[in-house]
């Protein structure tokens, strides 16, 4: 009786370590092949992630491009963070800049922090951030870790009153000559991020200005700290060739870097965009449901035009999370 017990404990066991393999296997299969691998488009190469560290502590400007609604995003810019914190420590001050605060409220903002609030909650307070259009607390890790380190806190976008009078047409704001491409490639984005449907030429023109102005200020925000600087931002407001790094007088010294969520079928970088990003981080696609499934509304449809934050670029009014 010992002897058949113990060779069917033994046929048990491989069974299960065959069970386990095939679930390992089955799982493997079900893994993208670029995910959590990330594209140096200078080099055309894949690098590590300690190589992405290290150019991010060499460069000035570190532009971190994100899908606002991706966890995964957010994760990966923590951990660029504690990199940077670990390979800056006692060298020079940091800064953390983010799009989800208006640049209105700076004076509030630097008000908590030199009061010494180190609360992720109570800077939000300070600095009007818009919990529910920037889907609260997804961004909590960022300034907790930001806050307790010390890090400059910088509030890097237009404020959304300001966005919404330039988007209508109301205010013409003073911009830097934009070259065709540019206009271009803003228009091709907006028109993307509104599904496809393109505006009257008039209330698009308006939207390209409200959307450089944004870059604008961005980038000036970022100009203004004293040492590294860290924007997070709609991946559609790092691009080289025509969002932020466009206004920075030493764009030279950015590095831009695009979460990019991977697609069923496209296994090679080059099946993504790569205009524009330094880097290219691959990551799991965040389930949500389609935003063009619905009519579109606001500045397509003739609505007054608003600024809705759950979108990548943060083009007044669009559906998709493009960027």
């Amino acid at each position: 009786m010992k002897k058949y017990t113990n060779r069917y404990h033994w046929v048990s066991c491989v069974a299960a370590t065959l069970l386990s393999t095939l679930s390992l296997a089955a799982v493997a299969q079900t893994t993208h092949p670029l995910e959590g691998r990330i594209w140096d488009t200078r080099s055309n190469s894949f690098v590590s992630e300690d190589a992405a560290y290290n150019a991010a502590a060499s460069s000035r400007y570190v532009l971190l491009g994100e899908k606002h609604d991706s966890t995964f995003h957010h994760q990966l810019q923590l951990q660029t963070l504690q990199a940077l914190q670990q390979r800056h420590q006692g060298k020079t001050p940091l800064t953390l800049a983010m799009e989800q605060f208006d640049s209105e409220h700076q004076p509030a903002l630097n008000a908590a922090v030199n009061a010494g609030i180190k609360d992720a909650e109570q800077l939000a307070d300070a600095g009007m951030l818009n919990r529910q259009g920037w889907q609260w607390p997804i961004y909590k890790n960022l300034i907790t870790f930001a806050a307790t380190h010390d890090w400059l806190l910088i509030a890097a976008n237009l404020s959304r009153k300001d966005a919404r009078a330039i988007a209508t047409g109301a205010v013409k704001p003073e911009l830097p000559i934009a070259d065709a491409a540019q206009i271009a490639a803003l228009e091709n984005e907006i028109v993307q991020g509104h599904c496809g449907q393109r505006p009257a030429p008039a209330q698009l023109s308006a939207i390209v200005t409200a959307q450089r102005a944004r870059d604008a200020r961005m980038a000036a925000a970022v100009e203004a700290s004293t040492g590294p600087v860290v924007l997070i931002a709609g991946s559609g407001h790092v691009q080289r060739d025509f969002a932020v790094p466009r206004y920075l007088k030493n764009n030279a010294s950015a590095l831009t870097v695009a979460y990019v969520e991977v697609l069923d079928g496209k296994y090679s970088p080059q099946d993504y965009k790569l205009t524009g990003f330094d880097l290219l981080w691959f990551t799991p696609r965040t389930k949500r449901e389609d935003p063009c499934a619905t009519p579109i509304g606001g500045v397509v449809s003739g609505a007054a035009a608003t600024s809705t934050p759950k979108t990548s670029s943060s083009i007044p009014s669009p559906k998709k999370e493009n960027q």
